[in-house]
C-alpha cells in the first residue's frame, strides 16, 4: 500500500462520541450525487466509535505547509485531543465537526453508511458543504514520505 499516493487528511467529529481528530489517506470520491466520499478507519482507533455516535464529520485536506500536523493526528505525539486540536486554528462548523484554516478544502459531512471490512470501518460520508480554501501545494503521502504537489 506505501505505493498508493495519496492526498493527507484530518478528520475531525464532535457530538455524544466526543472530539476527535484523526489522519486519513485512505479517502476518495464516490460519487457526485449525492455528493459522497469515503473514510477507511482502523476498527481500533477510539474516532471508531465516535464518528459512528456522531454521526458528523468534516474531511480537511493538507496543504503542504501544513504537513505537521499530520504526526499529530495520527497519534505520534503525545497529547489528548484537545492538545492535538490546539497546534492549529480551527472553525467549528454546524454538524459539530471542525474545518481546518488553511487546509485546501473541507468537506462538512454527515454518516451516511457504515460497512465493516476486514481491519477497518468504511464511512460513506456525504457531504452537507464545501470550504473551499485558497489553491496552495497539496501535501501527498507516498513510499512512506510526504511529498508536495505545485500547480503549473
Amino acid at each position: 500500500m506505501a505505493r498508493l499516493g495519496a492526498a493527507v487528511n484530518i478528520i475531525t467529529t464532535d457530538g455524544p462520541g466526543g472530539k476527535r481528530g484523526f489522519t486519513a489517506s485512505a479517502v476518495c470520491s464516490v460519487t457526485d450525487s449525492p455528493p459522497t466520499l469515503l473514510v477507511c478507519l482502523n476498527r481500533s482507533s477510539d474516532s471508531n466509535e465516535a464518528l459512528k455516535l456522531n454521526q458528523a464529520a468534516c474531511v480537511n485536506v493538507l496543504a503542504a505547509p501544513q504537513q505537521h500536523l499530520s504526526p499529530i493526528f495520527a497519534g505520534m505525539g503525545e497529547g489528548d485531543y484537545e492538545a492535538r486540536f490546539g497546534n492549529a486554528q480551527w472553525t467549528t462548523l454546524p454538524n459539530g465537526a471542525y474545518a481546518l484554516h488553511g487546509a485546501l478544502v473541507s468537506f462538512e459531512c454527515r454518516v451516511a453508511q457504515v460497512s465493516e471490512v476486514g481491519t477497518h470501518t468504511v464511512f460513506f460520508l456525504e457531504v452537507q458543504s464545501v470550504h473551499a480554501g485558497d489553491p496552495g501545494e497539496a501535501l501527498v503521502y507516498f513510499a512512506r514520505k510526504y511529498h508536495t504537489l505545485t500547480l503549473g
